[in-house]
C-alpha cells in the first residue's frame, strides 16, 4: 500500500503574526544586505499585515507596492520608509563591530 503525503504551501507571512517577529525578520534582512531581500522582507511583512491597509497608511497603490516590495522590486528609499513607519517599526542605525565587515 502506497502512503500518499499531502503539503501545503510554506508561506513565511503565516509566522509573521506579532509586531516582534515582524521586525526581527527585517533585522535579518537588513543584515543580509541585499536589497532585494530586504524588499522582499518588506512585502512579506506587509502582505502578513495586509497589503489594503497598508496602500491606506502609506497613500501608495496596492499594485505599486506590491511591485516595489517583490524579491525584483526596486523601491525609493522614501518608499520603504513610508512602508516601515505605517508597519509600525522604525529603522535604527548601530556601529559595526570591528570584526563585521564593511561593505
Amino acid at each position: 500500500m502506497i502512503m500518499v503525503l499531502a503539503t501545503t504551501k510554506w508561506d513565511i507571512a503565516d509566522h509573521l503574526d506579532t509586531d516582534e517577529r515582524a521586525a526581527l525578520f527585517l533585522e535579518a534582512a537588513f543584515e543580509d544586505g541585499d536589497p532585494a531581500v530586504i524588499a522582499a522582507a518588506l512585502g512579506d511583512i506587509a502582505r502578513a499585515r495586509g497589503m489594503t491597509q497598508l496602500a491606506r497608511d502609506t497613500g501608495l497603490a496596492r499594485e505599486a507596492l506590491y511591485r516595489a516590495l517583490s524579491p525584483e522590486g526596486h523601491p525609493e528609499f522614501a518608499t520603504v520608509l513610508k512602508v516601515v513607519h505605517a508597519l509600525g517599526l522604525r529603522l535604527t542605525t548601530v556601529p559595526l563591530t570591528k570584526s563585521e565587515p564593511q561593505s
